[in-house]
């Protein structure tokens, strides 16, 4: 290097003073060179001084190291003593002064410019290899033979020299030390070795007692001190806090043969370890500090270990230090720091770095909740706060579209909540209620987030179901409520906030579009009660096991009651003359949270309602509400079929859990004895006899704990179970129980309320499918489906009869009875599609026509869906009927009305991805009218059916896309992209994009086939 002519001397001269080098002075700890005796030493200083004295070129050097020892003079002393170890020792840390100074000269000199297209030259103060190893051999034997043997008892091996000899050498090594570990190039390597011992110097000197420190006067005592803090704010962080709890407690780790440390040595780490704390990254490096090199290990043990270790560091650093002002202050500077170890990158080290911030953070939040809460808490959950409902949005200042909380933003929210609250699993107070504020958000983005494509529906639903596990019940029923929109408890999403889609897979919360249009605001927000209705349903459908989603549905049952009720008190507006705007608005508000409490009840019904209960208890609280509902409004009025229905369900219920459904004990007739007094005024205020009956007869066989059970116990439990007795066979669930059979008495029928009965005839089912109660239909339906199923020779025989039946309770509009019709169609067409389909296609592609327009429309989506499900079932063979239902399709892809549209769309989707490559010329057709409603079809959700055709399309063709496609795949390639492009419809933009990553990846696999490495084995003749 240039001039480097001077600092390769130094090095020559290191060399020389030292000798060859032995096989251990690449030893990583310092010790006295064994290689090196007393007359070695000698004789190796002799040289060096006959070198610089008399040989030519080292002049220089001479004259160099005389000036650095006159700046120091204990250094002088040294080198000139009789004392061989000390006098090399001094001789070395003046020749490293001396390549210092040059180094430092040769650092300050401006650099050459490199040549052009020529990589940069190295520094001028860049040592070789060969003039490194040789420095950290010097470094070596400097602090082995200069700091090692004048450390003060406690902090070195041994006694060492007189307490007057001791601190003036020690300073004097620890001083030349301090002035080379300010130069990078020889910092690094003194730092990265030896830095546990010139702690342990400046330590000594700089705080140590006086008796330690004889000597040394107190203006170098404060050169130490200074030196000290130097040395710990540059160096390596998690470095520093390593070597100082080592300083504190690890006597075999400080030093070799050194005792227990100090109790002065104890505080001044301790000290200097809440100084590292308290600066700016300090909880990183103090937590890196302690767990680097901790990867949990390899066993139970180990890992137990790891935990413990990351417990204990997050109790530190939730105790404030003593030289921290306040309380207050220590928590402002360390709580940021805490939340941004939830962010760690290092997937290594992430996990325990999560461990430490959560058991900090729980620790802080038991001990002093309410600092917690302000400097924790609220800035953890800041995003999701700033969009609730709670919170006040300057709205002058914003405009539609602005993002209120961006995706990473929100995404990193979501996640530090999961890793604080579920995975700590601290159940406290305090973050129950810190978490309530915001459980609305969180709800309404698991709502979005599983109608769209987002990896935050996991940890949303996580978040949810945690605290409804943890809070107490009536905590999580009234959360509940507040989901479902019928309190206040949980603040919701913002009215002025929306949802949108990421581009990461996430979500961000945008200021809400105004919509001008009426209806298309009144649907979107139909549509969004909807969405929170089935979200709220599956979330429950997780809660079955602790009975909270029972709990529920009884609190639902019983809030219908109490609606109802307020419903009767209050006359409506619209009727009474006079009303006052304010009693209209009042009249709607009940209105729509009686409309919200039915949807909840059916959504319930329809989706948790086969495993709801999950005990006697619930199940008595749940007859108690229906019972008491009857008592206090009887069946009457527009609504009088379904509450007899309700009513004769629960008692059914009562019956069947009498008649043997239920082993029960004697506690449970403790709980089913509450009902008594309601079954008891039933019996006496219910308009309809047999009901009365029923209820006098339920409470005899309470009372007597099941010994008498009265004759009409039987049928109500059979037609609850789905059973019959004679010619009580397809007795409903929720009719009044008829008359016992003939041939049975009371006495028969308590000794066997439960024997199954016999199995009915055909055309008994064929009458009880015309059975005015739903129940009892569907029931005959699902047994005519069953039928088919097993081809029974009479069913087979009258197949056109069971279709005729199916088709007209299609037209049913209760959902249990037409959707086992289309159960019975759809199994009826997939064993005999010769006979079945052309009568189907018939029916769906007749117009609809006169004042049953709507009812046509419904009826033929019905159909639809049949198809659908016999396209399903056929499989590969549907293409022998590839023509009319293409033909059917497309004729209902133009059909006035939009929704009958989109269903027929979606069943050209279903149909074309199961035909595959077998849709040949067809596709042009298919293509067509595909592009031609995606972009002039005036209604969304029929934009949307027509992409989602090809999505369908391009998944069903697979590989064969590019060759059946070839003709028409440009032209599906330009409308996906000017969906993707031009669409408001976030939905269809959805579909357009899953059809466009569909294309691109066959595509792909056509291009860039993948490579598949093959083995021949040929056998020569």
């Amino acid at each position: 290097m240039a001039g480097g002519a001077e600092p390769g001397r130094v090095v020559e001269a290191l060399e020389l003073l030292l000798g060859p080098p032995s096989d251990g002075d690449s030893a990583a700890e310092p010790g006295p060179e064994r290689a090196l005796c007393p007359e070695t030493l000698r004789s190796n200083a002799a040289a060096l001084e006959e070198r610089l004295a008399r040989a030519a070129g080292w002049a220089a050097l001479r004259q160099l190291r005389a000036a650095v020892l006159a700046r120091a003079p204990a250094l002088a002393a040294g080198a000139a003593g009789a004392e061989p170890g000390w006098a090399a020792a001094c001789g070395l840390l003046a020749l490293l002064l001396c390549l210092k100074e040059r180094l430092a000269a040769l650092a300050a000199a401006p650099a050459v410019p490199a040549a052009p297209g020529e990589p940069p030259p190295p520094g001028a103060d860049t040592l070789s290899v060969r003039q490194e190893r040789a420095v950290r051999r010097a470094l070596r034997a400097a602090v082995g033979l200069g700091l090692l043997p004048h450390l003060p008892p406690g902090l070195g091996p041994g006694p060492g020299p007189p307490p007057g000899t001791r601190g003036p050498r020690l300073f004097a090594a620890v001083a030349a030390l301090a002035e080379l570990a300010r130069l990078p190039a020889l910092g690094a390597p003194l730092l990265a070795r030896h830095l546990r011992l010139l702690l342990c110097g400046l330590c000594g000197l700089g705080h140590g007692p006086a008796a330690l420190c004889q000597g040394v006067s107190e203006a170098e005592r404060a050169q130490c001190r200074e030196a000290l803090r130097d040395i710990l704010d540059r160096v390596y962080q998690p470095l520093a806090v390593q070597e100082l709890l080592v300083l504190q407690g690890q006597p075999k780790q400080r030093c070799p043969g050194a005792g227990a440390a100090p109790a002065w040595l104890r505080r001044l780490c301790g000290h200097l370890l809440s100084e590292r704390l308290l600066r700016p990254g300090g909880v990183q490096a103090v937590v890196r500090g302690v767990l680097e090199g901790t990867d949990g290990g390899a066993g139970a043990e180990a890992a137990a270990l790891d935990w413990r270790k990351c417990d204990a560091v997050g109790k530190i650093l939730a105790a404030c230090p003593q030289q921290c002002l306040s309380l207050e202050d220590y928590y402002r500077q360390v709580c940021p720091q805490i939340l941004d170890l939830l962010h760690i990158q290092d997937k290594a080290a992430a996990r325990q770095f999560q461990r430490v911030a959560t058991t900090t953070l729980l620790t802080m939040a038991r001990e002093q909740p309410q600092l917690a809460e302000r400097h924790l808490l609220q800035p953890l959950l800041a995003p999701l706060r700033r969009c609730s409902g709670a919170a006040e949005l300057a709205l002058e200042d914003l405009t539609a579209g602005d993002v209120l909380v961006p995706e990473a933003e929100l995404g990193s929210c979501v996640e530090d909540v999961l890793k604080v609250y579920v995975v700590g699993n601290d159940s406290s107070s305090l973050l129950l209620g810190s978490l309530q504020s915001v459980l609305g958000v969180v709800f309404s983005l698991y709502s979005f987030a599983k109608q769209n494509v987002s990896y935050l529906r996991s940890p949303c639903q996580d978040i949810l179901l945690w605290f409804l596990e943890k809070a107490e019940r009536e905590q999580s029923l009234a959360v509940l409520d507040g989901l479902a929109g019928l309190s206040s408890h949980v603040p919701t999403l913002h009215p002025q906030c929306q949802l949108r889609v990421g581009s990461e897979g996430g979500a961000a919360i945008v200021v809400e579009e105004t919509i001008s249009d009426e209806d298309e605001a009144l649907y979107q927000k139909i549509s969004l009660e909807q969405c929170h209705v089935e979200s709220l349903v599956e979330l429950l459908s997780h809660c079955q096991k602790n009975g909270l989603a029972g709990d529920f549905f009884i609190h639902c049952l019983k809030e219908l009651t109490q609606v109802a009720a307020e419903d009767e008190a209050a006359p409506s507006p619209a009727v009474e003359p006079g009303g006052s705007l304010l009693e209209l608005e009042q009249y709607q508000a009940r209105q729509g949270r009686k409309l919200l409490v039915l949807q909840l009840v059916a959504a319930l019904c329809e989706g948790v309602s086969d495993t709801v209960f999950t005990d006697i208890a619930q199940v008595q609280r749940f007859l108690a509400a229906v019972l008491q509902r009857a008592c206090t409004r009887p069946a009457q009025g527009p609504g009088a079929a379904a509450e007899a229905q309700t009513l004769a369900m629960a008692m059914g219920l009562v019956a069947a859990v009498l008649g043997g459904a239920v082993q029960l004990k004697s506690s449970d007739f403790a709980v089913l004895k509450r009902l008594v007094p309601l079954l008891e005024e039933l019996s006496r205020t219910y308009p309809e006899p047999l009901t009365r009956e029923l209820a006098s007869d339920l409470r005899v066989a309470i009372c007597t704990h099941g010994a008498c059970a009265p004759g009409s116990l039987g049928a109500a439990a059979a037609g609850v179970l789905g059973r019959k007795r004679g010619a009580a066979a397809q007795s409903p669930a929720g009719t009044a129980p008829g008359p016992p059979a003939h041939g049975e008495s009371s006495e028969e029928r308590c000794r066997e309320p439960s024997a199954s009965p016999a199995p009915a005839g055909l055309q008994e089912l064929l009458l009880s499918a015309y059975d005015p109660q739903p129940p009892s239909r569907a029931a005959a339906l699902r047994r005519l489906a069953s039928l088919v199923t097993q081809r029974d020779p009479e069913a087979i025989r009258l197949q056109e009869k069971l279709l005729q039946v199916f088709l007209e309770n299609v037209q049913h509009e209760d959902a249990f009875v037409y959707l086992s019709a289309i159960q019975g169609i759809a199994l009826l067409s997939s064993e005999y599609p010769e006979r079945i389909l052309p009568v189907l296609l018939a029916q769906y592609e007749r117009p609809a026509q006169g004042t049953e327009d709507t009812m046509a429309a419904v009826t033929r989506m019905k159909l639809g869906e049949v198809l659908m499900r016999v396209t399903r079932a056929l499989g590969e063979s549907v293409a022998k009927h590839r023509e009319p239902l293409l033909r059917a399709f497309l004729r209902g892809a133009r059909d006035p009305d939009g929704a009958l549209r989109a269903s027929s769309l979606s069943n050209l989707g279903e149909l074309c991805q199961h035909l595959g490559f077998q849709l040949g010329s067809i596709i042009q057709e298919v293509t067509c009218c595909v592009t031609a409603i995606a972009r002039t079809d005036p209604e969304a959700e029929v934009r949307r059916a027509a992409v989602h055709v090809v999505v369908l399309l391009l998944r069903g063709l697979s590989e064969k896309v590019t060759e059946v496609l070839r003709d028409v795949l440009r032209d599906l390639y330009r409308l996906l992209k000017l969906v993707a492009a031009t669409e408001r419809d976030a939905a269809t933009v959805l579909h357009a994009q899953l059809a466009l990553e569909e294309l691109d990846a066959a595509v792909r696999r056509v291009l860039f086939p993948p490579q598949t490495l093959e083995k021949k084995i040929v056998v020569l003749p």
